[in-house]
């Protein structure tokens, strides 16, 4: 197996780099030094030259507020990024596989998310991603999207990096109690692409399309952030777990307005593929490796 991962050094693209090299497949891992995907003309010449047989696109402007005053550069990173791929995927005959978000509903629902919901992105981020979405589709029939949301991992920032950073200097937190969502580990989204890679180079595959791939049990930030300080206290990682308040939306404002209900239906993936959702409980036992 011939893959060309983009965004290597991510939360995700990083897992999906040593995951894949653990599995024997010949890997060429690009970031932003070594492939800007912005630019059509490089992104042609590195696919022509490597021909990959599945190209995973790992790359994103992820920073929800900062979007909504960086809107040239998120949909260049997540509009016209992901089209120059599934271009050049087009062009050499190769399956591409692109990483998307819950940003692209309005968070209004009642209940999970399913692939066919009506899209109404509240904000630039996830305007930029279903565009995103849009042009790997248009441009790439052999594609497959995986909606995610919460994701966390050892690399990069994310919201258990940052509730244990925070932990370990106030005795009082207030965090946000009425989002909800499945808080998905990166190791597990790499290693569900990965699987999806492989099944969809077998002859007569045709499940191209949308897919769903998240954590599960659903939790709010408050839920998520007590099972983090649990974990942490009982691995030595705290000293103590601090008081956790639960506060609304509104008295903690930001930018971008997030998602009141993030939950995503993942019945599909589970009856294509064999992929159960991400066991985010599971993965916080490691929580030394957050620290």
């Amino acid at each position: 197996m011939r893959i060309l991962i983009a965004g290597a050094r991510g939360q995700v693209g990083s897992l999906l780099r040593q995951q894949a090299s653990l599995r024997g497949w010949d890997v060429l891992a690009v970031d932003r030094e070594e492939l800007d995907i912005t630019d059509p003309v490089a992104v042609n010449g590195r696919v022509a030259q490597w021909r990959p047989q599945v190209i995973i696109n790992a790359a994103a402007h992820t920073a929800v507020d900062k979007a909504e005053s960086e809107v040239a550069a998120s949909f260049a990173i997540n509009r016209d990024g992901p089209a120059n791929l599934a271009a050049a995927a087009q062009q050499v005959g190769a399956v591409l596989l692109h990483i998307s978000t819950d940003y692209v509903f309005a968070g209004d629902k009642v209940g999970l998310y399913v692939e066919s919901d009506a899209v109404a992105p509240q904000g630039v981020y996830g305007a930029s991603k279903l565009a995103g979405e849009q042009a790997v589709a248009a441009a790439c029939p052999r594609h497959l999207i995986l909606r995610t949301a919460w994701v966390f991992g050892e690399q990069g920032n994310n919201f258990v990096k940052t509730m244990l950073r925070l932990a370990a200097s106030r005795d009082s937190l207030g965090i946000v109690a009425d989002q909800f969502g499945g808080p998905t580990y990166a190791g597990d989204i790499a290693a569900a692409l990965l699987t999806m890679a492989q099944q969809a180079l077998a002859p007569g595959f045709s499940q191209w399309g949308l897919y769903h791939f998240a954590g599960e049990p659903h939790v709010s930030w408050h839920g998520f952030a007590n099972a983090i300080f649990q974990v942490a206290v009982e691995q030595g990682v705290l000293a103590r777990q601090p008081a956790v308040q639960g506060i609304g939306t509104a008295d903690y404002p930001t930018p971008a307005k997030r998602p009141a209900n993030s939950r995503l239906d993942c019945r599909k993936i589970r009856q294509v593929f064999g992929i159960l959702p991400s066991d985010w409980p599971r993965a916080l036992q490691n929580i030394k490796a957050y620290a």
